[in-house]
């Protein structure tokens, strides 16, 4: 029997202790299993990508940092339009796509344009997960699930710092 959100539940109950405050260790921590950002359309220095993004962009997608559930922009938000990755501006997700996982942080069952995501294994924090990046700069986005709605089955939970978003 397939369950519904479940790997997001273990996924927020795994994370509940963390917060943005307590992210040090954690940003340490993925700052030292981080791969090299080559091979990206877009690359910039750490200083630049300081410069350019909020504190809160910096650490989700750069440090691959995650919001603390429940807490971000575009968790329940539900107009029409297109988001945007925050660092570049790749179109990502189209809110068509978008929908009510429950899990805390914006859910899509399909990227707008499939080439435009990268999805990359992630083993750390003791999960085996598929993270998804951005293609063109390799920000991190944030884990994608075998546990979405038809017509594809998939649950791209998406952090809504590494988002921008555009009304039609």
């Amino acid at each position: 029997m397939k369950l519904p959100g479940f790997s997001c539940l273990l996924f927020v109950l795994t994370f509940s202790m963390l917060s943005i405050e307590s992210c040090g260790q954690l940003q340490k921590q993925s700052a030292a299993n981080k791969q090299p950002e080559m091979g990206y359309e877009i690359e910039k220095s750490d200083s630049a990508w300081k410069e350019q993004l909020t504190p809160m962009q910096y650490n989700v997608l750069r440090q691959k940092a995650t919001e603390r559930p429940h807490t971000g922009l575009y968790d329940q938000f539900f107009e029409k339009g297109t988001y945007f990755c925050a660092a570049c501006g790749s179109e990502l997700f189209e809110s068509s796509t978008k929908f009510d996982a429950g899990c805390g942080w914006p859910s899509f069952y399909d990227p707008s344009k499939p080439h435009q995501v990268k999805e990359i294994p992630d083993s750390s924090h003791g999960m085996i997960r598929t993270e998804v990046v951005c293609e063109k700069c390799g920000g991190h986005l944030g884990h994608v699930f075998d546990d979405g709605p038809e017509p594809t089955g998939k649950r791209y939970c998406i952090n809504s710092a590494s988002l921008v978003f555009k009304r039609k």
